[in-house]
């Protein structure tokens, strides 16, 4: 999470550069031929089922598509702020679905926990967004749609939860990310046709590598290996560790200002990470 964190902060050069779905195009196509040595099973690894299959396409479907369209037109309708402030449910919606669909516990010093994470992304949000337009003037369909893109990022903690069980974490790596390829390929090309490749700097081309294997390889893989052995209601409140690690990049990269809303943010975030993570007897 902390390196998702970065490399979201990192993105906005990216983004100034590329089209958003030709830059997911190409994050995806980059990462599959890194990851083209992942797809087979390794020895000892049982056939991927029906079942397996499925949960694989909804796990890029809800993870890495559904979930980015969501969140752009939500922001585009709403503001920074409101997204910011709706992202925070993340580590709640996750305990919900985990406890509604796996059976899986939740404890009071989860809840506590998932409050402070709440509070601490909510905070942060406020801090960096102080400008944003109010909630009252923005479109119903807006907040809808961000409600819609937390539903789908929890979904994805969940399913990914399921998946480790069957699946070697690597494999799961390449196949959703081959998913998430083949559904945003036809938005790809149709912005690639007018976009002058030429006139990219080299420099982010590098930063471009970069960001498709961290966000396609390296950190997809570090997260399914966590889910083996974490309940995935800890494992949301790990979502914390996002808008911290940005933030951080923000103010140590991109120069944005570091406040005390921002450390009374961060704080709280960490607290609620330190309380989930506690060892119990």
């Amino acid at each position: 999470m902390a390196l998702v964190g970065s490399y979201v902060g990192l993105s906005k050069l990216l983004v100034a550069v590329f089209p958003v779905l030709l830059l997911a195009w190409l994050r995806f196509g980059i990462a599959a031929v890194a990851m083209a040595h992942w797809v087979r099973r390794t020895p000892g690894e049982a056939p991927l089922t029906r079942h397996d299959r499925w949960l694989l396409f909804w796990e890029s479907f809800l993870g890495n598509f559904l979930f980015s369209v969501c969140m752009l037109y939500g922001v585009m309708l709403t503001s920074a702020l409101a997204a910011g402030v709706t992202l925070a449910l993340i580590p709640g919606v996750v305990a919900l679905l985990s406890w509604r669909f796996d059976g899986e516990r939740i404890r009071g010093r989860m809840l506590v926990a998932i409050a402070l994470a709440a509070l601490g992304i909510a905070m942060l949000a406020g801090a960096r967004q102080t400008s944003a337009e109010g909630w009252g003037s923005a479109s119903p369909w807006g907040y809808a749609l961000l409600l819609v893109a937390v539903v789908c990022e929890a979904s994805y903690v969940v399913i990914g939860k399921r998946l480790t069980g069957n699946v070697s974490p690597r494999r799961i790596s390449a196949l959703i990310n081959l998913w998430g390829l083949a559904l945003v390929t036809p938005f790809g090309l149709w912005q690639a046709l007018d976009f002058d490749f030429n006139a990219v700097a080299a420099g982010h081309w590098g930063l471009l590598v970069f960001y498709a294997i961290a966000a396609s390889m390296v950190t997809v893989w570090l997260w399914m290996h966590g889910l083996r052995s974490v309940p995935a209601p800890q494992a949301g409140v790990f979502s914390v560790m996002l808008p911290v690690s940005a933030a951080l990049i923000g103010v140590g990269v991109l120069g944005e200002t570091f406040s005390a809303a921002h450390g009374a943010a961060l704080a709280l975030a960490l607290a609620g990470l330190l309380l989930a993570t506690w060892p119990t007897r």
